[in-house]
């Protein structure tokens, strides 16, 4: 037991906030230093995008255990040790002297981020009861959507100023702070009965997985044709189908795809996937435009696209407080998707002499609409997972996200790429923005294509989450929610 006890609502969601901020914010944040990386290590400019894929595969890699482990170990001590595993791997990336120990340092690093965000979602997720899951959902929506957008503002800084050695070492003192007042206030969290280490699953998961994001992340890079990636995209996509064949047979599996059977379970996941392939893509595409449409140095770059964070800290509170009690998550996620294809389709109409500060407002909105796709998304989806199975869940969930977040990368960066964002004009290469367009309008077709997704939510399903503030008795009745799905 800690020292001083502390509300464990409270210590979880220090620690899981802490830990999540740097785990996302790490991939941006190394993005902005990889071209001086590549200078001081005197490689070729291509040749440092190995330092983004290890981390990528060796997230992938390591997701699928997360869940066992924390269930078999106690989620405390798993949750340290992650952590512990990404701050020390943070310092050796800083004082890597080649590119080869800095690759193998990332993959260590992407080792601790795996198992970080499945345990520590599952246990905030334990210490909330349903009726509180959405205050839960506006906790984790600050990382994971303030942090990509933090990470080109704080990188540029770093990389003009010091050196690219402090976008490792800037984890040092968060991650030594989450340490310490996690061993202060955490509660032991009792192991869990998990079955036998999966074997198959780990290897034919974390093998398929790793494959499979390394063919995404360098299929725009070198070419979708090559055989590389063709061969990493097949092979992937191979063992993948032969984990399903595995754990469907296995009594406790590691990947528990019978989760999947649950309705709401598996149209919040199919929303969280294209969500995230629609956001986290256009936070790749946007700073490109800034950058090399606009000419706008990384800082620049970076503050002109932190307005979308301002957005989702307030849209995080406005759906928490006022939107989600009210309508529950079908319609209101539907809205937040909505909303956030608009944004997108609103960018398709600019050019390079569009004034930044109306680029500024739809980064705003865009992150206002999200806010109010994730806050309900998590809220309603751990709604019917017993507290059981909610680290295999949160396994899965974030299997989607970091899959569908790579996803939209990849498939922004092709369009990109293929239509050309540069064209031949009188021995120049001005900026042609039909390419940016064009990504703009494929962003925006997958919000649009998760509405199929969002409309097939059954807010009685999520019934226990959806409390009015004020109302005696809690949450609306299954049969009064009923009432309100059949009027929309």
């Amino acid at each position: 037991m800690p020292a001083v006890r502390l509300n464990q609502k409270i210590a979880v969601g220090i620690v899981f906030v802490s830990a999540m901020f740097m785990n996302i914010m790490d991939i941006t944040i190394v993005n902005v230093a990889l071209p001086t990386i590549g200078r001081d290590f005197h490689i070729a400019p291509t040749a440092v995008d190995g330092i983004v894929i290890a981390y990528l595969v060796s997230l992938a890699v390591f997701i699928p255990s997360s869940g066992w482990l924390g269930d078999r170990f106690g989620g405390k001590r798993v949750l340290m040790i992650s952590i512990g595993v990404f701050t020390a791997a943070s310092m050796l990336c800083g004082l890597a002297q080649n590119m080869t120990e800095l690759v193998a340092f990332r993959v260590l690093q992407g080792a601790g981020g795996g198992m970080m965000a499945p345990v520590g979602m599952a246990m905030l997720f334990r210490v909330f009861p349903p009726s509180e899951r959405v205050r839960a959902a506006g906790i984790l929506t600050i990382p994971t959507t303030m942090a990509p957008a933090l990470g080109p503002v704080l990188g540029g800084f770093l990389v003009t100023d010091l050196s690219w050695r402090w976008v490792f070492f800037v984890n040092l003192p968060l991650g030594i702070a989450a340490i310490t007042f996690g061993v202060l206030f955490l509660d032991r969290t009792d192991p869990i009965d998990a079955g036998f280490f999966d074997i198959p699953g780990f290897f034919l998961g974390g093998a398929g997985l790793g494959l499979l994001m390394y063919g995404v992340s360098v299929g725009p890079l070198k070419s979708w044709s090559s055989p590389w990636v063709v061969t990493a995209c097949v092979g992937g996509a191979v063992l993948l189908v032969a984990l399903v064949a595995v754990e469907l047979r296995v009594a406790q599996p590691m990947v528990d795809l019978r989760l999947f059977s649950g309705r709401l379970f598996r149209s919040t996941n199919a929303v969280m996937f294209l969500g995230a392939a629609a956001f986290l893509g256009m936070l790749y595409l946007v700073p490109l435009y800034f950058q090399d449409a606009r000419g706008l140095s990384a800082l620049q770059s970076g503050l002109s696209t932190f307005p979308e964070a301002l957005g989702v800290m307030g849209g995080a509170q406005l759906a928490s407080r006022v939107i989600y009690p009210r309508v529950g998550p079908r319609r209101h996620v539907t809205a937040g998707l909505v909303g956030l294809a608009v944004c997108m389709l609103l960018l398709t109409q600019i050019s390079v002499t569009t004034s930044l500060w109306w680029i500024r407002i739809l980064m705003f909105f865009l992150g206002l609409a999200m806010a109010q796709v994730m806050v309900p998304n998590q809220a309603a989806s751990f709604a019917m997972i017993s507290p059981t199975s909610m680290g295999r869940a949160t396994t899965l969930f974030n299997t989607m996200r970091q899959v569908g977040s790579a996803t939209g990368v990849a498939i922004l960066s092709t369009v990109l790429i293929g239509v050309g964002s540069r064209h031949a004009a009188g021995g120049a290469n001005p900026p042609d923005m039909r390419a940016y367009h064009l990504a703009f309008l494929t962003a925006a077709l997958f919000a649009l294509v998760a509405v199929g997704f969002s409309l097939s939510v059954h807010d009685a399903d999520a019934a226990e989450t959806i409390v009015r503030r004020g109302r005696l008795g809690g949450a609306p009745a299954p049969d009064e929610l009923a009432t309100q799905e059949s009027m929309v």
